[in-house]
């Protein structure tokens, strides 16, 4: 039986903090336009700031989708689920932001997350404001086992300088799929 908790703490946040892996859903406004599911990970690119605020580091992709959802409306899901261990999945609902390595409070931001790999490649970070934590059985998850972390990526952003970074920012994620605005 799903539960409804009024903050990130305890059990919750050990939770959270354990997971690997992470994903992300959001959708434009009205009716039409794509919803967008996208799986994160790499240790050390979520955290749990307070009780009622969470954030991620956001790395260059292919797609830009979640950064205009949250422009256009700044509404978030984020997921986590139990892949060893007891069954589990917790979900945070709330508002988010993505503030680009261009404005002024990035660094800040950036400086937040202790251990980050290769904040070179960091687009922007994405804050939540949670205003709803719940969680549920996660039964029909499966049992998978952890083998690390692929650093495609991590090796992909490294070789390029700050400007090939902002050209393909211009070239690949300055829309989303349904043509919103991302920057």
């Amino acid at each position: 039986m799903g539960k409804v908790y009024p903050e990130i703490g305890g059990r919750l946040r050990d939770f959270i903090e354990a997971q690997p892996m992470f994903f992300v859903a959001s959708a434009p406004s009205g009716p039409d336009g794509h919803v967008n599911v996208s799986p994160k990970g790499m240790r050390g690119t979520f955290l749990v700031v307070d009780p009622l605020t969470v954030a991620w580091l956001d790395y260059h992709g292919s797609g830009a989708e979640t950064l205009a959802h949250l422009r256009e409306n700044g509404r978030v899901t984020v997921m986590f689920c139990a892949f060893t261990g007891p069954p589990k999945i917790v979900r945070l609902h709330g508002r988010g932001v993505a503030t680009p390595l261009t404005d002024p409070g990035f660094a800040a931001l950036l400086a937040g997350f202790p251990d980050p790999p290769d904040p070179h490649a960091v687009r922007s970070v994405v804050t939540v404001a949670v205003d709803r934590v719940s969680d549920s059985c996660g039964y029909a998850v499966p049992l998978m086992d952890y083998r690390g972390e692929r650093d495609l990526l991590i090796e992909w952003g490294s070789r390029r300088t700050e400007e090939d970074l902002a050209a393909y920012r211009s070239r690949k994620n300055a829309a989303s799929i349904d043509g919103l605005p991302v920057f």
